[in-house]
């Protein structure tokens, strides 16, 4: 199957919530790029392959990155710095802020205002640009700092040096107490056919609010790209963090990989991938505004960007949800 031959026709794009962003269906996500040898690594990574994955997406149309400080500890910013330098393409750059480390490469999580302005200042040296598009807290954790750091964010954005601010993997009552200091811009949550607790109260309570969603995983990490098999999660790197994950182990691994089958039937028809298909799933939620997809080549990058133009029909939605219903995790 081919799929190079993504169409070269502009992707449409969708508004961020209460900003003046307009995105791309699809994004390229810089957590993989980060490299080996941190927490959470994906294992290592070439910084050339990385650069070119980057160019190749904004040469197929993708107008925003999403990366974070703490992906590769710093590393992944750096990358995402390196592939824009001397490019002509300007895509919204978005990071995250409040886990951090220590020398010894250990991880700790802040949301004091102190702690928050230090990553800011540096995230702008590291990506080498004057403002961020989208500045968003990680994690809400410590849950108890919460007020602190968005009004934080709330600050730097009154002074300019962030354009617009969101939160990630927050839940509705996390999100009201942010509200009550400033709006939300964005919401960016985990979601995929194989995560979808945030569609019962997180996903209406945004699209109410008009608070964007830009979910990450829509692949489940590369569990429904197409490529996964049982030979390829046995042979990753010792720092890979999916070795550790319950979809990637049984008894969950035998049914993800028979729903890929029939991502594939349903894929085979439209001669897009697997993955591409699990992608459009997610962008068939009205409350969902753009996927967050990594690539950690060119040719990875390729292979998911029909997911630019691409969308599942109603049947085939509910064709996939009957399996899921049919084979419970």
């Amino acid at each position: 199957m081919t799929t190079t031959t993504a169409t070269t026709a502009k992707p449409d794009l969708r508004q961020l919530g209460n900003s003046d962003l307009h995105l791309t269906p699809v994004g390229f996500g810089a957590w993989a790029i980060g490299g080996g040898n941190w927490e959470f690594a994906w294992g290592p990574q070439d910084d050339n392959d990385s650069v070119n994955a980057i160019r190749r997406a904004l040469d197929l149309g993708v107008n925003w990155i999403d990366t974070a400080a703490i992906y590769g500890l710093g590393h992944s910013e750096e990358v995402v710095a390196k592939a824009l330098k001397g490019s002509s393409h300007k895509p919204y750059v978005f990071t995250k802020c409040s886990m951090r480390w220590h020398e010894d490469r250990s991880i700790y999580r802040s949301l004091k205002a102190k702690s928050l302005e230090e990553e800011l200042n540096a995230s702008l040296r590291r990506l080498n640009v004057e403002t961020i598009d989208l500045y968003q807290i990680h994690w809400p954790n410590p849950e108890a700092e919460i007020e602190e750091g968005w009004t934080a964010l709330a600050k730097f954005k009154e002074q300019g040096k962030i354009r617009y601010i969101g939160v990630s993997n927050f839940n509705v009552e996390q999100m009201k107490r942010a509200q009550k200091i400033a709006p939300i811009t964005s919401l960016q949550p985990p979601y995929s056919m194989l995560r979808r607790a945030i569609e019962e109260e997180i996903l209406p309570f945004a699209k109410e609010n008009n608070i964007g969603v830009i979910n990450y995983s829509p692949m489940l990490s590369g569990m429904l790209t197409g490529k996964m098999t049982r030979e390829r999660v046995a042979s990753m790197p010792q720092d890979d963090w999916r070795r550790r994950a319950p979809e990637f182990n049984e008894p969950r691994l035998s049914r993800n990989l028979r729903l890929v089958e029939v991502l594939r039937e349903i894929g085979r028809t439209h001669n897009v991938e697997p993955g591409v298909v699990a992608v459009a799933w997610t962008l068939h939620h009205p409350a969902v505004t753009a996927a967050i997809v990594g690539g950690r080549s060119a040719e990875q990058v390729e292979g998911i960007a029909p997911a630019l133009h691409f969308r599942i029909s109603e049947d085939e939605y509910q064709r996939i949800n009957q399996f899921l219903a049919e084979n419970p995790a």
